[in-house]
């Protein structure tokens, strides 16, 4: 074996493994990393009896420098680390070893302080359970990856950190997720017009009834390994629902501030848990851009030719922004703003639009209006994603018209559907959860087929009554689609109802009073409550059959081909569909891809009464009149002024 190989650090670590070493290589000792490390030096390993971070951040500038690879080993309360093995211009580093593993933590903001105490002070030489057991472990592997990068064979710490417990000797190997904003590897490139361009390409199904290019089955392998870990995970825990009528799983998205749940709802938790996993990985991408990089801040004014006009999308009434205390100011075209650039299909041009709409949580910072998440979507392909986001805009904006506009819609008879799957989903919602489903079909102006669903309580207790919506282009996936949602919360919220029925019945009485998502839901569980949705719930209304009030879906083998069709809806009615690629790093290795679906004019879900956004959007007033509902345009002062009961 040739090659000299630089050993950083002082201890029994370092010395144990260039005993283990001797005998394979030449061994050069290095105190510490201030000189640099020999040009001769074709590998190097950093290793210290305790943790030093900062130690770690000055390999990565050295090493890089260098231009040789490296590994670490060190000891941290009671646990040995090794890995991940670090390769120069390749993504993946320590220091998105180290992301992973503090966002991972429950007690992440301690443990950054704490990092950031350490690399002030440096910290212990050794940590107290440092065994001769457990250093003599570490050491034998060190070594042994070591042999494996000098002879050119894959180490096990290639995009993987070792976990070594000093006092059972138990070994856990996790995998490095590569972190896209790391500032040591990331390689964001520029946000840029000609990225943003899309042409559509063929996107085969996966069978003659579905609607994904690509099956679940493909990700079994690789989604939990390489997303899901409780140690450095990018999602790290999950949570089986044993209540709910159907295979409920929920998995952890870690923020630095708080913790977000995602939930996969089939008929199996296998499936469950995959589906959750990739709603944590559109959740990441839906936050803030990390694909690419902001360049362009500048005023609508100065970009109106090339730019979305904000006020196109929904905003706050004078009124609202009038309030003591609104967190957001009124849209001002000459104010400077963060832009992105989407693909606008109408136009078929790229498009510039504010980032606080591309990206929902950057909304939180301010800005003229609080975006939600809504058209974000996940896909095997970039089609699938942008055809899945228009079926969630057209989902929220058929229940928020139907909502403020009180749609009395036809109800629709579940049993003419004649589908033998949704016979057995029905029955039992009926038979374990207590309730009765009820769909209205909730189609507006663009014939994609939505529903409205109500689940009502048939016991004595607990949440009276579930709102719920779904759109596809087979409005029978689009109901079972509402009852998987609706299961998700029929009997996990009665507790939390029960204790605080008194906070929801001041919410009935002052809406102001409702401010986050789930008030909104709660608040529909009091009985009381009941009386708001009369429009819909009128029982002398006929039963209509599928049949009756869908028109069958053309069949396409290619996805893309009913995605054309549907971007052709919205040309003739003069709807634009812009997207926005949200793809990160992180999924793109997978060939998954994620967007953000904007369709100007169409309602967006708000949460929080406060925020309702209907400012400019006149197809809430016109809509209705067109499908028949209502002989003339509706007024704003005829809108439904309760809260919506959206989840």
């Amino acid at each position: 074996m040739n090659g000299v190989v630089a050993v950083v650090g002082e201890g029994r670590l370092a010395d144990l493994a260039c005993r283990e070493l001797l005998d394979s290589c030449e061994i050069v000792r290095i105190r510490s990393l201030e000189a640099g490390v020999p040009k001769a030096a074709v590998f190097a390993l950093v290793l210290h009896d305790a943790w030093h971070p900062s130690v770690h951040r000055k390999a990565e500038d050295v090493m890089r420098q260098a231009g040789i690879p490296w590994l670490r080993g060190f000891l941290a309360f009671g646990e040995g680390i090794v890995g991940p093995l670090v390769r120069p211009g390749t993504a993946g580093c320590s220091q998105c070893a180290d992301t992973r593993s503090l966002m991972a933590g429950r007690d992440r903001k301690e443990m950054w302080r704490l990092r950031q105490l350490l690399a002030e002070t440096g910290g212990p030489q050794s940590d107290v359970w440092a065994s001769c057991a457990g250093l003599s472990h570490m050491a034998c592997l060190l070594a042994a990856e070591s042999k494996n990068v000098l002879h050119g064979a894959r180490s096990r710490t290639e995009e993987r950190m070792y976990v070594l417990d000093m006092k059972t000797l138990r070994c856990t190997s996790h995998f490095c997720l590569p972190d896209s904003l790391c500032a040591v590897c990331g390689r964001t490139p520029d946000d840029s017009q000609d990225a943003a361009r899309i042409a559509l390409r063929s996107s085969p199904k996966i069978g003659g009834n579905s609607y994904r290019s690509r099956s679940l089955g493909e990700f079994k392998t690789v989604l939990a390994e390489r997303y899901l870990d409780y140690r450095i995970g990018f999602l790290n825990g999950k949570m089986l629902d044993l209540v709910s009528p159907f295979a409920d799983v929920s998995v952890n998205l870690p923020l630095f501030g708080y913790d977000e749940a995602t939930a996969g709802r089939t008929h199996s938790y296998a499936d469950s848990e995959l589906t959750a996993i990739m709603e944590g990985l559109e959740r990441h991408c839906g936050m803030a851009p990390r694909g690419k990089r902001t360049v362009i801040r500048d005023s609508y004014r100065n970009l109106a030719d090339r730019a979305l006009d904000p006020a196109r999308v929904g905003l706050y009434a004078k009124e609202q922004y009038e309030r003591p205390g609104f967190p957001f100011t009124p849209f001002d075209p000459d104010q400077p703003l963060d832009w992105v650039w989407g693909y606008s299909f109408l136009q078929e041009r790229p498009i510039l639009v504010p980032q606080l709409l591309a990206y929902y949580s950057s909304s939180c910072a301010g800005g003229f209006v609080y975006e939600t998440s809504n058209g974000c979507a996940l896909g095997g392909s970039l089609e699938e994603a942008i055809f899945h986001g228009i079926m969630e805009v057209v989902e929220r904006d058929a229940f928020l018209l139907t909502w403020y506009a009180q749609l009395p819609l036809p109800r629709l008879d579940p049993g003419s559907a004649d589908d033998r799957e949704l016979d057995l989903m029905i029955s039992r919602v009926q038979a374990v959860g207590g309730f009765d489903l009820l769909f209205y079909n909730a189609t507006m102006e663009s014939g994609i087929p939505c529903v409205w669903a109500v689940a009502k309580n048939r016991k004595p207790n607990g949440v009276n009554l579930i709102c719920i919506a779904g759109a596809h282009l087979d409005p029978v996936r689009a109901v079972k689609s509402a009852v998987h949602e609706l299961s998700g919360m029929m009997l996990t919220l009665d507790d939390k109802f029960e204790a605080n029925r008194a906070e929801y019945e001041r919410m009935y009485q002052d809406p102001m009073l409702v401010r986050v998502m789930e008030d909104h839901s709660l608040l529909y569980s009091l009985p009381q409550a009941q009386e708001r949705l009369r429009f819909l719930l009128e029982e002398d209304r006929p039963l209509r059959t599928f049949g009756e009030e869908f028109k069958p879906a053309p069949r396409h083998a290619d996805l893309t081909d009913d995605l054309n069709d549907i971007l052709l809806r919205f040309r003739k009615l003069d709807l634009e569909v812009i997207v926005v690629d949200q793809t990160a790093p992180e999924l793109r290795r997978d060939g998954l891809h994620c967007v953000k679906v904007l369709i100007p004019g169409m309602m967006p879900m708000t949460f929080g009464h406060h925020l309702v956004r209907v400012e400019g959007l006149k197809r809430v007033l016109t809509v209705p009149a067109e499908l028949g509902y209502f002989k003339r345009p509706l007024l704003r002062e005829q809108l439904n002024p309760h809260p919506h009961p959206f989840p």
